[in-house]
């Protein structure tokens, strides 16, 4: 993941805090925003869909490693690993 400058990530976090609202729900609303996102502000070329894409790879890749695999490490040690 492209770690972001300090200064840079203040600007971006007052979108992040937006999208926490209550009005934007798990359920579909984050996968219309971005796709909306896409539509409305990605140049159509096949490298700018190649590189929004690419981003949101790296996303899912980064929560996976960084949130997702700490969080079933703990529920093994919790509960024990598969035989």
């Amino acid at each position: 993941m492209p770690y972001i400058k300090q200064d840079r990530r203040h600007e971006l976090d007052i979108i992040v805090n937006l999208m926490a609202l209550p009005m934007l729900k798990r359920d579909g609303d984050l996968n219309y925003v971005l796709y909306a996102y896409c539509k409305r502000h990605i140049v159509p070329s096949y490298a700018n869909y190649k590189n929004f894409l690419g981003e949101l790879t790296e996303a899912a890749a980064e929560i996976r490693r960084r949130l997702l695999a700490p969080y079933e490490d703990g529920k093994i040690r919790e509960n024990g690993d598969i035989a």
